[in-house]
Formats: structure tokens, sequence, C-alpha cells
């Protein structure tokens, strides 16, 4: 009798009572017949409580209906350990251990569309194991700054690499049933004062330099969700602004997400209403629920907002409009029949992670052929740096990861696969320390450690044959971190006095850096060769080691331009008002002229130029064809390897507009790029580049609209932006 009643009970839970079908559960129904179903059976307080959280990463379903609730969880590099459902405090699972893939910097500089359908496949199986919903990432906010504390979770400096390298990893991810969330929309390209600050930039940088990217995701990936940004525009906070989220986002371009606010991006009911939000995260609650005066149903898509409704202050077709967005957003992920299972910490994924790093890492200076390293001989190989042994997937702010396994530079080179011969010896010394300073806090360095440190690695130096020094920036406040902004363009702790003191021990000196920010290099002509990694996950320490003995040949590419001096950025100049603001008022006043089209207008040379990027061997362009295909320009450009090893090249193709007397046009701009296949000595590839001829206008203020201009356009391909190879042109 008790199993019976038991049964009736669970059939009870079960079973969704109702007086018609039930399309809504109809998996194989069209997605818009299900919202507008489940829509019809909705009480006003069950669509009051889709619209906001109900814990920290999860808003809710309607139980009543069989209707599930959204997890969501960090990050662009991938799945945040679990925590607790009311507090920032880890959960302490044993079983939510992950890949930590390379960051987002480190994948633009790859410029390889393919790795990043890899990237994008590969984080989604995790996600989805886990029980995720939607991935909060990628990131395309612009890299204006040098100094951006969060600009390692970006993709650079240029808008169009930025799109193209976001669209296939959007594409591979929601194909899993796992919905991407497009962060940050828009214009959170600093730390300092992020939740105060209001940009101010002229329409036509608006649309060309900070929206392109996310509008590529929108149009083209089809991205499911956009979280609003913290930072406010037009003085109004971009997590509920009209005119950017109704006006622009789902209007102007015709998108059908659902818009997520930043975790306490929210600041009042009426804009929050009538602003364009629809699931509202993270406001206020401080993890003491039970305890606090202000809950999950006190937010301002909460009871404030149910109030207005019955009061009828406000139309209910407000709040449908809203409810529509999240129901659709649910069942393209939560309750998608064709979401797949996913796996976790799996080989493949390692795998991935590796060759994502590997493509990533940007060969900056070779002198001599100092590398690859060779693997046979006797040598004494002195490894110096924190960076060599530090786990670079922990700290960051909400990217930090919990990794399963972290392969560091140290543990790769003495670790048997590497193939070294035993008459290589390795030794290490830490040279300086940097603490663990997360957020807002100050982990103070003992002067008198440092220098202990730095003398242990001065005096191993007089007897190491190479140096292979390991350092750049890290995770720390104020390093590579949310919440704070760099507040120096050189590297920090001590690491510049270092490696010039090295260098007068021993010439054969190996710089190798991570970090998502270029950096100053004052010892840069004392050293043979430069390296820089960016953050390359779990596999770090493997990807590196078989790039400096030459296994894999660099082909990493530069998305961001290192200047000789901070001075140098475009916006500098301006002072403070363009960076980092005064009175929360920045002004953009290096307008379009962002990177390196700022470089060439200023004609000022940088280190490093956009785009640029060794190899261990050498390539040759031969002249480029331009033909038109209907809204297509094709550009065909053949590329041979002309050294002695297999390698990649990326070709860039750059265009030089004809000149507007109304507006000024950069020297040239990037407009299509492609990456050969490994190309054996010898061999060559015809590269197959498509410009879209849309993508060749220019905002004109005056029409508040998108205008190509007529006249001779020049197709310039290279191998960076300071490396012109061929040229050709077309008459539009």
């Amino acid at each position: 009798m008790k199993k019976g009643i038991i049964l009736a009970s669970l059939m009870a839970i079960l079973i969704v009572p109702s007086a018609k079908a039930q399309v809504y559960l109809d998996s194989k129904a069209p997605v818009e017949e299900r919202v507008k179903d489940a829509l019809s059976r909705m009480t006003v307080h069950e669509k009051i409580k889709v619209l906001h959280a109900q814990s920290k990463f999860t808003s809710a379903g309607v139980p009543r209906l069989g209707i599930r609730q959204l997890n969501m969880d960090d990050g662009p590099h991938g799945v945040r350990e679990e925590l607790e459902w009311n507090t920032w405090n880890p959960a302490r699972w044993t079983n939510d251990y992950c890949v930590a893939f390379p960051s987002l910097t480190c994948l633009a500089a790859t410029w390889n569309r393919d790795l990043s359908t890899t990237y994008g496949n590969a984080i989604s199986e995790e996600f989805a194991f886990r029980g995720k919903d939607l991935l909060l990432g990628p990131g395309v906010n612009i890299q204006r700054t040098p100094l951006n504390g969060r600009a390692f979770e970006y993709m650079g400096e240029d808008p169009y690499l930025a799109g193209e390298m976001a669209v296939p990893y959007i594409v591979a991810a929601q194909k899993n049933g796992v919905g991407c969330c497009l962060k940050h929309f828009v214009l959170n390209d600093q730390e300092t004062d992020r939740f105060a600050v209001n940009v101010n930039v002229s329409e036509r940088a608006l649309r060309e330099i900070y929206l392109y990217p996310f509008e590529q995701a929108v149009k083209r990936a089809k991205v499911w969700s956009v979280m609003g940004s913290y930072n406010l525009w037009q003085n109004v906070h971009c997590c509920h602004n009209d005119a950017l989220l109704n006006g622009i986002l789902k209007k102007e371009w015709g998108w059908d997400g659902a818009l997520v606010s930043d975790w306490g991006g929210t600041t009042n009911t009426q804009e929050a209403v009538f602003g364009g939000l629809d699931i509202e995260m993270g406001t206020f609650t401080d993890g003491k629920l039970r305890e606090s005066e202000f809950g999950y149903d006190d937010y301002y898509l909460a009871k404030p907002f149910e109030q207005l409704i019955n009061e009828k202050k406000v139309p209910m077709s407000v709040l449908d409009e809203k409810v529509a967005r999240v129901l659709r957003l649910i069942f393209r992920t939560a309750m998608n029949p064709e979401k797949i299972i996913g796996s976790l910490c799996s080989e493949a994924h390692y795998e991935a992670c590796r060759q994502i790093g590997e493509e990533g890492i940007v060969l900056l200076k070779n002198d001599n052929q100092m590398l690859p390293l060779a693997l046979t001989g006797s040598m004494k190989l002195l490894v110096v740096g924190e960076n060599a042994t530090r786990s670079l997937t922990q700290g960051g702010g909400s990217s930090e990861l919990k990794t399963l396994k972290d392969v560091s530079p140290l543990e790769a080179l003495k670790s048997p696969t590497s193939n070294l011969n035993p008459q290589i010896s390795i030794d290490y010394a830490q040279g300086y320390m940097s603490g663990r300073a997360m957020y807002d806090r100050v982990d103070r360095v003992d002067p008198a450690k440092q220098a202990e440190l730095k003398a242990e690695a001065l005096e191993k130096a007089k007897t190491a044959d190479v140096i292979i020094f390991v350092g750049g920036l890290n995770k720390n406040h104020k390093q590579d971190c949310e919440n704070g902004d760099r507040e120096s363009y050189d590297l920090s702790f001590g690491q510049n006095e270092l490696i010039a003191e090295l260098a007068k021990i021993q010439k054969n000196i190996i710089v190798v850096t991570f970090g998502g920010n270029p950096y100053a290099m004052p010892w840069l002509n004392d050293v043979r060769a430069v390296m820089h990694c960016w953050y390359l996950g779990s596999e770090a320490g493997n990807a590196l080691v078989n790039v400096l003995f030459g296994k894999v040949n660099p082909s990493g590419k530069l998305p961001v331009t290192f200047a000789q001096k901070y001075e140098d950025y475009p916006y500098v100049q301006y002072g403070a008002e363009a960076y980092p603001g005064v009175n929360k008022q920045v002004t953009y006043k290096e307008d379009i002229f962002v990177g390196y089209r700022g470089f060439e207008r200023n004609k000022v040379k940088a280190l490093f130029p956009f785009g640029y990027g060794l190899s261990y061997t050498s390539f040759k362009y031969g002249k480029p064809t331009v033909s038109v295909n209907g809204e297509d320009i094709i550009v065909e450009a053949t590329i041979t390897n002309t050294g002695s090893v297999a390698g990649k090249e990326v070709a860039q193709v750059y265009v030089t507009a004809p000149k507007n007397k109304q507006m000024v046009k950069p020297a040239k701009e990037l407009k299509t790029f492609g990456k050969t296949r490994l190309l054996q000595p010898g061999e060559s590839e015809t590269l197959r580049m498509t410009i879209k001829k849309c993508d060749l206008a220019s905002w004109s203020e005056a029409l508040h609209d998108w205008q190509l201009d007529a006249g001779t356009y020049t197709i310039l391909v290279g191998a960076s932006s300071a490396d012109i190879r061929e040229k050709a042109s077309i008459k539009i």
C-alpha cells in the first residue's frame, strides 16, 4: 500500500495537468511555438521568477510546468568550480575539476578559425558534463589600453580579428546545446572605476571598433545570450540601457536572445524594466540570505516589478517580451533534446588545450637562431623565474579555475617525455616572488627575501650555458585580474632589473613571458630570444617546451601592439580624460585610432607591431589576385615555405580605403586573413580569403548609417601590419 501511495505521489509530480496538449514540453515542436505555449500557461508570479537569480549562478524555471532552471557558470577559459548555493565560497566538491584552456588572447594569437571551433566544442563539452546551460563568455571587448586588468579574457585590439575568432567558438559551443553569454556589452575596456565610469565615445568609433565584434557574434553566430557591462554609456548603465539594448541590439540587429546583467550590474527597477534587461543576476546578495534583509525576491526585476504589473503601471506586454526571451534560452539549452552529455578532463580536451597553446605562442625575437634549442649535446640549462613553477590557472577573478592538473614549464622540461639529452642538466632559481594578492588585497613582498632570491639566481647564472627566464605577468590584483588595472607598463617584482643583471653574466638568455598584456622591454637588446605565451592553461609547460625545442614551429601572431614605451599608445597623449577618466567620465579621444591604427597615424614605430610573429622557417608571398563574387571580394595569395623546417604562416589582408573629405580614414585596416596548413620545406599553398564589401564601409555620423565610398581600394597582403609583402587594387 505504501509503495502505491509513493508511486501515485511521484506521478502527480511528473505529470503536468493541462486541458490541452502541452506544446512547450514537445521537444520536437518549433522553439517559438513552445515559447508561446509556455508563456500562456504561466502566472504573473511565475513569469517574474524566471527574470532574476535564485542562487549565485542559477535563475529559476517553473517547477509546476516542468520548465527547468538555467544553470550558468564562468568562464571563457573553463568551467568554474562549484560554489555554494548562496555564497561565493567553494562548495568543495571532489568532481568539479576541469581543463583550463588557454586565455582568449592566446586563442586570438593563433589566427586560426579552426582552432576556435575546437576550443568552443571542447569547452562546451566540459560545461555540459557539469550540468551547465550557459557559458559566461566569450569576451570581445577591445584592448585599447595595455593596463586593462581583464584584457587576457578578450581577443586583442582589432575588432575584425576579435569577431572572426569569436564566431566559430560560439557556433561550436551552441551546436552542443550550451549557450554562450557574450560579454561585456559594451565599452567595458578598463577595470578602473568599472562600476561607475561613463564612457564618452563618438558614434563612429562605437560602431566601427567597439560594437563590431558583438555585431558579428549576434548576426553570424546567432549567440543566444549577451551580458551587459558594468560601465555607463550616455550616462546610463549598460545592463539596462534602452538605446543600446533595445535600440541597437534587439531592434536594429534583430536579436532574439536574453540579455543577462553582469553580477551586480543592475541599479534600479525603472531602467531594468524598460531598458532591455531580461535576467538580473548578483544584485546585492551577500551570501547570508537568511540573515539578510535583501533576498532574491527583492531584486529590481522581482517584487518591485511584480507590483508594477499588478497595479497595471507597466503593460503585461513588457513582462511577456522578457519572459519569452528567457524561455527561448531555456528551450535552446536546459530543455534542448540535442544537448550533449559531454565529458570532463578528457585526453581530447588536453590535446586541444595544448594545440591552441602551441599555435598561440608568439616568437618575438630570435637572434642568431638561438631557438629552437638543440635536444642533443651537453648543456647546463638554468631556469629562472616564478612563472616557471607557478600555476597561472588560479587568480584573475571570475575566470579562476580548479584544474585536475597543470603542467608547469619547469615540470615539462624535467619530464622524461621532453626527450632532452641526459647530458643536459637543468637547475632552477626562483629569482623573484610576487605573493598571491587577489582582487583588492595587497600581498607585500619582503624586500630581504626578494634580494635573497635575486642573489641566488645571479650566482647560479655564473655556471649556466643557457638561461631561460620565465616571468611576465600573473593573475594577482593589478596584474591580469578582474576589478583592477595594472599600475605600470613595466614588468613588476623587479623582473626588469633581474633580467638586465643576468644578461651581464650570461648572454645566452631566452626570455619567456606569460600575460594578457604588452609590456616594456628595456633589456631587449641584451637577450638573445623573447617568446610571449599569454596564458596557456593546463598544458602550459608541454606547449612551451614543444615550441622551445622545435617539435612545434611557432606560428602565433600578435593580436595587440607592443609599444616601446607606454606613452606611445594612442590615447595617452590626451591625458587622464582619455584614461582612466576624470570624475567618473572617460573620453575615447583617440576615436577610431585604436592600436595599430593610432600608431600609424601618429607615425610612432612599435616595438612589435600588430600581427607580428617570427617562425623557425621563412615564407615567400606570391602576387595576390583579387576578384569580385557578388558581395564578396576574393583575395588569393600563394604562400611558399622557403626555409628548412615545416611551419604554418598567417597571411594578413589589410585594406586602404579611398580618401573621403568628410571623414579621416586609417592608413589601413585588417579586413581578412588566412592561415596555411603545415607546409613542408618548398611546399606552397594558395589561400583563398574573403572580404565582405560591407566590411569596407565606414560609419557616417551625418547619415547615422554605414557608407561605402566609391573608388579604388588598395589590398595589402603581409606578415604583419608593418610587414606588407604584396599589393593589389580593386575599384568599387
